[in-house]
Parts: C-alpha cells; sequence; structure tokens
C-alpha cells in the first residue's frame, strides 16, 4: 500500500468500525429500546434502521462491496437525520460528519478504480 493511500484506508477502517458498533449498540441494546419507546415512533423502526446500518457497515468495510455498503450508510444516515428533525432533535453534526466520510472513501474508491482503468 502507497503511503498516499494510508489515511483513507484508516479513515475507511475508523468510521465503519466505529458505524458498525453503533450500528449493533442502537439496534440491540435495552437503553437503547426504552429510549427510542419514549420517542412515540413505531418500535419496528430502530432494529430496522440498526440492522440495516449494521450490514452496510460490513459491506462498507470490505472493498468489494464498499460503495453498495457506502450507499447504503447514506440512505441509513439520511434516515436517521430525518427522524431526529421530526422530533426536533437537531444534533446531527456527527451523522452529517460520518456522510462526509463515506463520499470521501466512496469517491477515492471510484478514483482508484478510474485510475486502474487508465
Amino acid at each position: 500500500m502507497s503511503r498516499q493511500r494510508i489515511p483513507i484506508v484508516t479513515l475507511r477502517w475508523a468510521l465503519g468500525l466505529v458505524v458498525l458498533v453503533e450500528a449493533l449498540r442502537f439496534a440491540v441494546s435495552p437503553a437503547m429500546a426504552a429510549h427510542f419507546a419514549r420517542t412515540g415512533l413505531p418500535l419496528w423502526i430502530r432494529p430496522m434502521l440498526g440492522w440495516l446500518e449494521t450490514v452496510a457497515a460490513i459491506l462498507f468495510l470490505i472493498p468489494a462491496t464498499g460503495r453498495a455498503g457506502g450507499s447504503t450508510l447514506l440512505l441509513t444516515f439520511a434516515a436517521a437525520v430525518a427522524l431526529h428533525f421530526r422530533l426536533r432533535d437537531y444534533g446531527v453534526g456527527a451523522l452529517v460528519v460520518y456522510a462526509a466520510a463515506v463520499i470521501a472513501c466512496i469517491t477515492d474508491h471510484e478514483t482508484k478504480l478510474g485510475n486502474k482503468a487508465a
């Protein structure tokens, strides 16, 4: 691996692992279930989003499926932002940063593929 690739690979792994752990926590934690129940939203939304984000994070970490995983992560982040806004919770800064990092990783991956084809 070239020295130029180290920062983006590090970003991909750091982001993927953080999102994976947080998504699993969101999907299975009794404390998160209790917190979510107080929102008044349908209870099926929490495990659905949590497990979808978990699968997306795993796909994001695998180079061959990174683009599909990243695209799915962007959709789950957008859904999470929409739910937070619906609840008048505007503290979504981390989700915005996560989305920007996913875009950087996807763009780098596509650039790398384009360079190999040339």
